[in-house]
């Protein structure tokens, strides 16, 4: 069964929102997307609801929030890591997929301002022999993506800042950004290093906030919008446990087994042809390059130029992250979600920050230490593929 995204909410993101509880936070988000599709809460069938519970610093937020999701539904728990929000996503759409259901949510929420720490609780999912005793984060993982890359491809630390560069000022047009800030190379080289090679400005924040997609069957999605976000195929992957075990943090093999199983299925031959705009789940400048090199829309060593030559800008042949992306908006568990939504409003032609003609739209997200990946295709035809 075709299925499409209807409706798509999002909250404004902060470090810390202060305004409201955790509950309240989750019905902002999916009052929104009901508001965008034109419906009630009563009209959605089912729940898929996504949280990585030790940034938030309580258990089981879904007994909190299932009210705001709507009583007496069907409510399933995910949690991926960073890729929880489109895991949900994915999950939601395989709720309509299977003839189950006709209308179904997919919320996903994070509230790290509410959490002191979330490192030790963090610690105890890595390795305890090889691993945890390093004391390695996602940053220390991205600056080896960084320097392997540098030594391998010969890039700058400029051709990375210009991914920030990108990044700021797509995230200037987004009214729920959390980062909204107009910098230059110099602002992002002369930033303080958090680990070399990677500066502040080249690393994401962490977000307060929830985002909420609702998913529709083909016949009920004609009527609900003329302009529903079809969605064409999806895939997720898993890789090794071990950090160690990667072959080489130069490239990203397990996402380019994945997007070529994608595009597979899909029915895309030439990706950086076919598709119009991209939301990766880049929360490292680094991360960017070596996605689109994954992904096919860069070879191997070009991705390095994309930005500083103004191919991934909004006016580019290659639109990346008009939202501004992880790298200007990151509420960890729900962050995967914004990337799918904020995909599905480019094919609906619908963003705040527009991309022209967009009509087949990717979107991405990874979590653990580079362990998973999560990707869809989206498009304005539902026949693609």
């Amino acid at each position: 069964m075709r299925v499409a995204v209807v409706g798509f909410g999002q909250t404004p993101f902060k470090t810390k929102r202060k305004d409201k509880t955790h509950p309240e936070i989750v019905f902002e988000a999916i009052n929104s997307a009901l508001e965008h599709a034109g419906l009630e809460l009563k009209d959605i069938e089912a729940v898929v609801y996504g949280c990585m519970d030790p940034f938030d610093g309580i258990y089981c937020p879904e007994r909190w929030d299932s009210t705001a999701c709507g009583l007496e539904k069907p409510i399933m728990k995910i949690s991926t890591g960073g890729t929880t929000g489109m895991t949900t996503a994915l999950a939601a759409h395989e709720h309509v997929a299977s003839g189950l259901f006709d209308l179904v949510m997919a919320v996903c929420v994070q509230r790290v301002g509410e959490c002191v720490d979330a490192q030790p609780v963090l610690n105890t999912a890595v390795d305890p022999i090889y691993e945890r005793h390093s004391g390695l984060g996602a940053i220390h993982i991205a600056a080896f993506q960084a320097t392997a890359y540098m030594a391998k491809y010969g890039a700058t630390e400029e051709d990375l800042a210009w991914v920030s560069v990108k990044d700021h000022k797509n995230a200037l047009k987004n009214p729920y950004a959390h980062i909204k800030m107009d910098v230059g190379v110099d602002d992002v080289l002369n930033s303080k290093v958090v680990c070399s090679p990677l500066k502040l400005l080249e690393c994401c924040p962490r977000s307060d906030g929830a985002a909420a997609v609702i998913f529709a069957s083909e016949d009920l999605a004609k009527k609900i919008r003329d302009n529903p976000a079809w969605v064409v195929a999806e895939t997720t992957i898993s890789d090794s446990y071990y950090l160690g075990d990667r072959l080489s943090f130069a490239e990203w093999d397990s996402l380019a087994i994945a997007g070529r199983r994608l595009f597979r299925d899909a029915g895309i031959e030439n990706p950086a042809k076919d598709i119009d705009v991209a939301e990766l789940y880049s929360a490292f400048t680094i991360q960017e390059i070596l996605e689109l090199e994954a992904l096919g829309f860069a070879e191997k060593g070009r991705g390095k130029d994309f930005a500083r030559e103004g191919v991934t800008f909004i006016d580019g042949d290659m639109p990346t992250n008009p939202s501004g992306g992880v790298l200007c908006t990151n509420p960890i568990g729900a962050t995967g979600l914004v990337r799918f939504g904020e995909a599905a409003l480019q094919v609906m032609g619908e963003a705040a920050n527009q991309v022209d003609g967009a009509e087949v739209a990717l979107s991405h997200a990874w979590g653990g230490t580079l362990q998973f990946h999560t990707l869809a295709v989206l498009s304005s035809n539902k026949k693609l593929g």
